[in-house]
């Protein structure tokens, strides 16, 4: 159990990195037009919400390995 937990979080490596991905292209997209900065921050903020819950789901199947199974 405890492995399959351990394997389970390295998806909270890969959602990190992601979203450093989507901050890092907002703030060098910003730099290259600073007159469509609220509307990419929209989108940026959509792909944060979405690379969380990547990271929320695989949390959740670490913690059901290590508490259900």
């Amino acid at each position: 159990k405890l492995i399959g937990a351990g394997v389970a979080t390295i998806a909270l490596a890969g959602a990190a990195v992601g979203i450093g991905n989507v901050f890092s292209s907002l703030i060098h997209s910003v730099g290259r037009n600073p007159s469509l900065a609220k509307q990419l921050f929209g989108y940026a903020i959509l792909g944060f919400a979405l690379t969380e819950a990547i990271a929320l789901f695989a949390l959740m199947m670490a913690f059901l390995i290590l508490f259900v199974f």
